[in-house]
């Protein structure tokens, strides 16, 4: 099953415009998870996964695990190559292959 999504043409708007107009089915589970939680609140103090974020998909509490706003996902999977654990759980939702981006 192959997603397209739908992305209305808006002259002269900004690449986060953009993005935020970007509309695609929702799968309704996290293809994004911390696999295990205690590494999040007993080792990590830089919050990688929350710094290189470029759609604040991630937050963090001091000490805290993450939470995931997994729906706000653009799929660059930076957050699993930024964790210096390799403590997240990350696949492409639905189409096995990620998002094809047109830029234009």
């Amino acid at each position: 099953m192959s997603v397209t999504p739908q992305v209305p043409e808006i002259e002269n708007a900004s690449m986060e415009d953009r993005l935020y107009t970007v509309k695609y089915d929702d799968p309704g589970e996290s293809h994004l998870d911390v696999k295990v939680q205690r590494i999040c609140s007993d080792s990590c103090e830089t919050s990688d996964c929350v710094s290189i974020c470029p759609a604040d998909v991630w937050r963090r509490e001091d000490g805290e695990v993450p939470t995931i706003a997994y729906e706000n996902c653009l799929e660059c999977s930076s957050c699993r190559f930024a964790c210096p654990y390799d403590n997240v759980s990350w696949e492409y939702p639905k189409t096995g292959s990620g998002v094809t981006y047109k830029h234009g």
